[in-house]
This record gives C-alpha cells, sequence and structure tokens, in this order.
C-alpha cells in the first residue's frame, strides 16, 4: 500500500474520531506528497525512497521547530510540533540507536576501505544511502568524524 493510500485512510479514521491534532498533522503530509507529485518532471506516483525523503524532511522541520520553540519558552507552539512529529514518526521507519549506527558506520568504513578523515566524504555518501531513513544525518556525521579520526 502507498504512502498516500495509507494517510487518506488514516485522514478518514481522524476525522471519524475528531482528532484535530492527528489530522492537521496527516493534512501536512498529504500536502507535501501532492506537491512532490505535481513538481515538473515528477512521476505521477512516488516510489518509496521519495515518500520517505519527504517524511524524514518534514520530520526534521518539525524537530527544527520544536527546539527554536523550546528555547523562545513557547510550549504551546512546541505541544503542536511534537504532536506533528509523533504523527510523522509513526510513518518512518525505526530509528536505528546511536551504537546500531555506530556498527553500521564501521562496517561501512572497512566496506569502502577509508583510513583517514580525508575519506569523510566517501563514507557519508555510503552511509548516508544506506542508512536513509534510519538515522539522523548529524548522528551519521559525527560518528562517521569520530571513527575516521581514530
Amino acid at each position: 500500500m502507498s504512502l498516500k493510500t495509507q494517510i487518506d485512510g488514516d485522514i478518514k479514521q481522524a476525522m471519524l474520531s475528531k482528532n484535530s491534532e492527528r489530522l492537521r498533522a496527516l493534512r501536512a503530509i498529504k500536502s507535501l506528497i501532492l506537491l512532490a507529485e505535481s513538481e515538473k518532471g515528477a512521476k505521477a506516483e512516488l516510489d518509496q525512497a521519495a515518500e520517505m525523503a519527504i517524511l524524514t524532511k518534514a520530520a526534521k522541520q518539525r524537530k527544527d521547530s520544536l527546539a527554536i520553540f523550546e528555547e523562545q519558552n513557547r510550549p504551546d507552539l512546541a505541544e503542536k510540533e511534537q504532536a506533528e512529529l509523533d504523527v510523522i514518526n509513526e510513518f518512518l521507519p525505526k530509528q536505528l540507536s546511536e551504537e546500531e549506527v555506530k556498527s553500521e558506520v564501521a562496517k561501512l568504513i572497512a566496506q569502502v576501505g577509508a583510513s583517514s578523515p580525508q575519506d569523510m566524504g566517501k563514507v557519508m555518501g555510503a552511509a548516508t544511502k544506506a542508512l536513509a531513513g534510519k538515522a539522523d544525518g548529524k548522528i551519521i556525521s559525527t560518528l562517521v568524524k569520530e571513527l575516521l579520526s581514530k
């Protein structure tokens, strides 16, 4: 089942249960999908990688907004962002723990044959593809730097 179909079904459920926070988040996701589908040169139906990229970007935006609202002591807005982030996370694959990411990055370093911090670009390219949607880019970058500097 495509993400769009799943979102449509969840929107109906949220309407029936009168869950306005969930409905708002689901509509935001659907809007992002429709925008991506209507872009010039886009295929009629998005593939799973494109859907995950959209969800990952939306989750990152919510996390950034959440941090800003908490920093500015705006719990009302932070609560809305957290609710939307929770809904988006339901559709993303389970995030790997830092230890799991570290072991994956170590495997990738061995595969690529990287040995120094100058090889970070090679490792990051492979790591972002391999761990797309499963780990945050900042965590991947930090761990690659750490492992290559040893």
